[in-house]
């Protein structure tokens, strides 16, 4: 189905391939990110009759990154007005619930739990895959395909993919990604603090729709470091997380602060961040910081260990 309705963001860049890795491919693809914002700000226009239209009822659903990607998009397009919007992990969306559409995110087109939901969901909804091929299977199963082919990545974890995908949706809801692609290149401009590079322990805060890019920026430094990292709504924080936090804990906060939070975690012998510009742009200084400390620790943010580009279950 997704052949005769793919609308494409045009080819690969230089650095970029579908499949694979390279020597220092993620510092690239981060480097990219505001270039490729802008990029997908630019396709927002075209893509009426697609992606979902304010007051319809969505689910937008994806797995690991793309996940949290979802729940981003979702917080934001309600809190826009919109429409309701859930989010859910592809294995876990509930199929008898009624939605005008289904949005999933994949960057690999070929995960086996999102091409499962396709194949349960009720063959009236209409259905839109994000992704960065349009040849692969899960394009073929969704009944329209945005490709957004410029943004694939050779690092297994992605960066720019996810960012570039919660670009292209804001845009689409009316958000003005000039100023975003500013504070990206403050953000890659930036040094990175001493409090960073010798943590022992992240937690990542968010509110609204942060708190997916707290979920992902917690996972990027799992995945590609190695490290302890967690991540909640920012008010959940006070409700035990707090407990972790003492000397060498970093607390970081995409969003507003609660009143008192910084004190509160100072007090526990943390150090607490507080994001200066956009939260979406913030996310480029913790992937730097990811890829940093990958390599401090002899490790390849390339090629993190016990995982792949995509996950591709065995049929049972």
């Amino acid at each position: 189905m997704g052949d005769d309705h793919t609308i494409r963001g045009g080819e690969p860049d230089g650095d970029s391939v579908s499949a694979g890795g390279g020597a220092g491919s993620i510092d690239a693809e981060v480097a990219s990110q505001p270039a490729c914002w802008l990029r997908a700000a630019g396709l927002a226009a075209s893509l009426t009759g697609v992606l979902p239209a304010p007051g319809e009822r969505v689910a937008v659903t994806g797995c690991g990154t793309s996940w949290f990607i979802a729940q981003s998009y979702a917080a934001l397009r309600e809190a826009t007005g919109q429409g309701e919007t859930d989010a859910f992990a592809a294995s876990e969306m509930p199929v008898r619930r009624r939605y005008d559409r289904v949005v999933v995110l994949s960057r690999s087109g070929t995960t086996t739990e999102i091409l499962q939901l396709l194949d349960r969901l009720p063959g009236a909804v209409p259905t839109v895959a994000i992704t960065a091929d349009p040849r692969t299977p899960v394009a073929a199963a969704a009944g329209a395909v945005i490709a957004l082919d410029f943004a694939d990545e050779r690092s297994v974890v992605q960066t720019r993919f996810a960012t570039t995908e919660l670009a292209l949706l804001r845009a689409h809801l009316g958000h003005d990604l000039a100023e975003v692609a500013r504070d990206g290149e403050a953000a890659l401009a930036a040094p990175l603090p001493g409090a960073l590079t010798a943590a022992r322990q992240f937690t990542f805060l968010g509110t609204g729709w942060t708190c997916g890019l707290a979920n992902e920026a917690a996972l990027k430094l799992r995945e590609a470091a190695g490290l302890w990292t967690e991540s909640y709504p920012a008010m959940e924080y006070r409700h035990g997380p707090i407990a972790v936090t003492g000397p060498g804990s970093v607390v970081w906060l995409l969003g507003p602060a609660p009143d008192g939070l910084a004190a509160e975690v100072a007090a526990a012998g943390g150090v607490a961040l507080q994001s200066s510009g956009d939260p979406m742009a913030e996310l480029v200084l913790v992937q730097r910081l990811a890829a940093a400390l990958a390599r401090a620790r002899g490790l390849d943010p390339d090629r993190p260990r016990n995982l792949n580009r995509s996950v591709i279950l065995a049929p049972r």
